[in-house]
């Protein structure tokens, strides 16, 4: 596990090691970095890389527990207690599209990482199922809140429309992946997700 400081709050150091290597791997891709590139541009020693991470794949389970946290929050900031249950799946649906619309979206990064890592027994490939495994189930309860039945073939109707969004917004023009996208929640919403088949 990374260490911080004994206070418990992350050092400088670290934290400058973990947006470098967030900031490079999501652009460019998590193998094609070397870790000597993310000490250079951090502007640490070698020595200060492995005081806070064991290696590489230790940096790269962090970037994407940081990218798991932040998506944790952003949902959580959309729903509010006074909104419909609908009108919060709406939220949700707005807050990925203003993800995709952000300067600099290259995709999903859980969905990129993935690609990179398809041996289902990596520490990295059973990250990025834990993660989505949290989404699914936090998108079929707030469908299923929403009188959407089956809530579980509603959720996943609903992570695939997330998914296309999130692989097209970095090929295509982000307002008309958006617009589609925005426009396939809403058609959940109001006629349902089809039925599974027996």
């Amino acid at each position: 596990m990374s260490r911080g400081t004994r206070s418990g709050k992350p050092s400088e150091a670290r934290t400058r090691l973990l947006g470098t290597a967030t900031k490079i791997f999501y652009a460019e891709g998590i193998h094609s970095v070397g870790v000597d590139r993310i000490i250079e541009e951090a502007q640490v020693t070698r020595a200060t890389l492995y005081r806070h991470f064991t290696g590489k794949e230790e940096l790269v389970l962090a970037y994407l527990d940081q990218a798991d946290q932040g998506i944790r929050a952003q949902i959580t900031g959309a729903l509010s207690p006074d909104a419909s249950p609908e009108d919060d799946v709406r939220a949700v649906a707005r807050a990925i599209a203003d993800g995709i619309r952000s300067p600099g979206f290259r995709g999903c990064a859980f969905l990129n990482a993935v690609a990179e890592y398809p041996d289902p027994d990596h520490p990295v490939h059973r990250a990025v199922l834990a993660h989505r495994q949290w989404f699914l189930e936090t998108v079929t309860g707030l469908l299923g809140r929403a009188g959407l039945e089956p809530a579980d073939a509603a959720g996943r109707h609903f992570v695939m429309l997330r998914d296309g969004a999130m692989a097209a917004g970095c090929l295509f023009d982000p307002e008309l992946v958006c617009e589609t996208f925005l426009s396939g929640v809403e058609s959940l919403l109001t006629t349902g997700a089809p039925a599974p088949r027996a």
